[in-house]
């Protein structure tokens, strides 16, 4: 608790007003420490974690320094993906609605013709992810002459992303004399050396890690195949007593997909992500507060800000690369003195990363096997006759007694007649049906296992790729739930392993973190893409560049 309000960080009234509106009285820590820092003018250099509040931290200054009369962008934030720049944008248009400034979100995907009609207009900020944002530059539509703030949003995600040579070609576009604002959940080397090289004299901010508050949480994991996934959600979903869920999926895509899927099956579910627009996401948000809606399943990103306390289960449905994030999710349930359950699965393959995340949480998360079909059956009956004792306890069914009175009459047997009542009363478990799980094959984690040097043991991205044995090798990946694809570039094209990571990482909208090996030879690289993601990276062929050159990525061949 910081005890501050944000009229004493020097805000003016119709800001501070805005954020009250908003349901917002007391500031975070890194608010209390970046608003005034900014708004006296002097860089900040912020390691925060995820859900810190650090959006309203770099916004709010940033709208007051605007100048109303300016043309030209006079804010430019960059974020590492197209779904964090538009929720990056919408915070700052709701935020700056007194003063009526214009906001444009830029990223892959969009049309350039809407995005530089916008742009001759006149635009006061700017939020965009570093390939488009680049490209605008180079093609002389997107002047930063007059710009007086830049933000690097997660820059260490960006660096994981490969576009680390894209916000320096960026920086260097932008005026000597602007106000920069760095904000990274960690601080490696080559984030420091570009603090040290493109900022003046930064101010450095340290939020501490949020810590897990298990008291009220009940963790637990279940060890499953990837093809699985959704059939153990379904199992669980059967057995626990779930007022309101949020289910994490990995991308935007993945969490409409799975959406769709649980609907399907009778589960009141929705996609949260960066594709909706606020007004869509806040009809969503209230339609679970109201409990129209039982089920969330949104990425990190689009889960950002929510603050529902009643939260009863939390899914990991995908296992979060960077353990502050399991954190921040977790503990969005178990809130304001309830109790709450958070529930992971964990492929073989990511078993070291659940060991990483309890040495981060300092917290032992059991690991059990899934619930299986007898299993459900018998707690599916188990609740029926519950139901059933209940209302034979109230006697309030008379109508229903005279139904059956009548069939008797007509010479029904009495059981038979309440048998058949039962099956039309949990004829709704059709359209849930138990799925298969395959087995688990627990040995086939070793692939997670990292050397001294934090590296998985295949993978090649650090030392460029070795010479792989033999062509088939080379075609089929090694690791489980992988597939092998082929770019039409390597070492005779200058590519390196972040310019593989960085291109498919945005193009595909895939996090970079989940590529596994990558093998770069003369005049093609072999990149093992987790299946899930396979056909998403291959839809996007024609896209892909290393060093502003197109190549192709396809399927190897068998």
């Amino acid at each position: 608790m910081t005890n501050q309000n944000f009229s004493d960080l020097g805000l003016h009234a119709e800001l501070v007003q805005t954020v009250n509106d908003r349901g917002y009285t007391e500031p975070t820590e890194i608010q209390t420490a970046v608003i005034p820092t900014l708004l006296n003018g002097q860089d900040v250099l912020g390691q925060a974690p995820t859900g810190t509040g650090k959006t309203a931290a770099f916004a709010l200054p940033l709208i007051q320094k605007l100048n109303p009369n300016g043309r030209n962008v006079q804010a430019l934030i960059i974020a590492p993906t197209r779904e964090l720049a538009k929720q990056v944008a919408s915070a700052i248009y709701d935020y700056g609605k007194h003063a009526k400034i214009s906001v444009l979100s830029i990223y892959g995907g969009q049309a350039y013709g809407r995005q530089i009609s916008r742009l001759r207009k006149g635009v006061d900020v700017v939020v965009g992810t570093p390939g488009r944002l680049l490209d605008l530059i180079q093609k002389g539509k997107l002047d930063l002459s007059e710009l007086q703030t830049l933000v690097l949003d997660e820059a260490d995600e960006m660096l994981s992303m490969g576009f680390i040579e894209d916000i320096e070609e960026i920086l260097k576009a932008t005026p000597a004399e602007r106000q920069t604002a760095l904000f990274s959940a960690t601080l490696p080397k080559p984030i420091r050396h570009l603090a040290n090289k493109y900022m003046n004299n930064p101010v450095e901010v340290m939020v501490r890690k949020q810590q897990l508050t298990v008291a009220a949480i009940e963790q637990r994991a279940y060890l499953v195949n990837e093809k699985d996934k959704l059939a153990a959600l379904t199992r669980l979903f059967d057995l626990e007593d779930i007022t309101s869920a949020i289910v994490f999926s990995r991308t935007r895509v993945r969490t409409g997909e799975l959406a769709a899927e649980l609907s399907k099956q009778g589960y009141p579910a929705q996609a949260l992500n960066g594709d909706l627009s606020q007004d869509a996401r806040e009809r969503i948000l209230g339609r679970f507060r109201d409990n129209q809606i039982q089920i969330l399943v949104a990425t990190d990103v689009a889960a950002r800000g929510l603050d529902i306390d009643d939260i009863s289960h939390v899914f990991n449905y995908d296992l979060p690369h960077n353990p502050d994030s399991f954190v921040h999710r977790v503990g969005r349930t178990g809130r304001a003195g309830r109790e709450g359950i958070a529930i992971s699965f964990v492929t073989p393959r990511e078993k070291g990363r659940l060991q990483r995340i309890e040495r981060h949480a300092k917290q032992k998360i059991e690991v059990l096997p899934l619930p299986t079909k007898d299993e459900i059956i018998a707690y599916r009956d188990s609740q029926l006759m519950k139901r059933m004792e209940v209302w034979l306890l109230r006697d309030r069914c008379h109508r229903e007694k005279t139904m059956v009175e009548e069939w008797v009459e007509a010479g029904h047997d009495p059981i038979a007649i309440a048998a058949a009542a039962l099956k039309l009363a949990r004829a709704d478990e059709k359209q849930r049906p138990i799925a298969e799980i395959s087995p688990v094959n627990s040995s086939s984690g070793r692939n997670d296992r990292r050397d001294r040097n934090g590296r998985g043991r295949n993978d090649s991205r650090q030392n460029g790729g070795g010479r792989s044995n033999g062509r088939s090798r080379r075609n089929n990946s090694h690791e489980e739930g992988m597939t092998r694809l082929v770019i039409s570039a390597g070492k005779n094209h200058g590519v390196r392993p972040g310019d593989v990571v960085g291109t498919i990482a945005y193009h595909a909208d895939i996090p970079g973190k989940s590529l596994g090996a990558i093998h770069i030879e003369r005049n093609e690289t072999f990149v093992d893409v987790p299946n899930e993601f396979a056909a998403q990276v291959l839809a996007q062929n024609g896209k892909y560049q290393i060093h502003r050159q197109d190549v192709t990525v396809e399927p190897t061949a068998a």
